[in-house]
């Protein structure tokens, strides 16, 4: 019986949870130190894209909304174009990725660790944002001209209306008229055709 208890392992008193706990604490801390050098990192090289388009920002129309150009905080920072497109970094804190969301889903419209290539990429996507709606207005104003013409032509449409009810008619009156002089040219040619009829039944009565 004393054997049995003799072999029973001892608990180690020096081991604590307070340790144990303090150990874990460290270990988050250096993961979070890691999260936050990387999220600084991203950060840092998104700020120095953004200032090198800092001057394709500028130029953008004023009443333009639609843009936004701007480095969001988070876990993933992104450097905001539009409310549908943005640029990241890659997992290797070097890769630009120029990032679009679309109906069938996200797609890369540039990716490159040369900061110059994927600016160029954004000054065109930008570029071509302000075409389209320059073509979009432009558009608007001929659908509105093209409306006014119709307008005009509509307003115009009863006289004509009119114009050709007042040629309908005349065109009926006249071809009453012509079966009247008809009618006459044929009662006059029947009296000189049977005068001689006529005048031999009279002297008869």
């Amino acid at each position: 019986m004393n054997d049995a208890g003799e072999n029973i392992t001892q608990i180690d008193q020096s081991r604590k949870l307070s340790d144990a706990i303090r150990d874990v604490k460290n270990a988050f801390a250096d993961r979070d130190d890691v999260v936050v050098d990387m999220r600084e990192a991203h950060r840092m090289r998104l700020d120095l894209l953004a200032a090198e388009l800092a001057p394709v920002f500028a130029d953008v129309p004023t009443d333009m909304d639609s843009f936004d150009f701007a480095v969001s905080s988070g876990l993933q920072p992104r450097l905001w174009i539009d409310a549908v497109s943005h640029v990241a970094m890659g997992r290797d804190r070097r890769t630009y990725r120029f990032l679009k969301d679309t109906r069938i889903g996200r797609v890369v419209l540039a990716e490159s660790t040369d900061m110059e290539v994927v600016a160029d990429q954004v000054t065109r996507y930008v570029a071509e944002r302000v075409v389209e709606r320059q073509r979009m207005m432009e558009g608007g104003i001929e659908q509105a001209v093209a409306g006014l013409k119709r307008a005009l032509v509509a307003e115009a449409e009863p006289p004509l209306q009119i114009a050709a009810r007042s040629n309908g008619w005349s065109a009926f009156f006249s071809g009453l008229g012509l079966i009247a002089a008809g009618a006459l040219v044929g009662l006059a040619i029947s009296l000189v055709l049977f005068w001689d009829r006529i005048v031999a039944m009279k002297i008869s009565f």
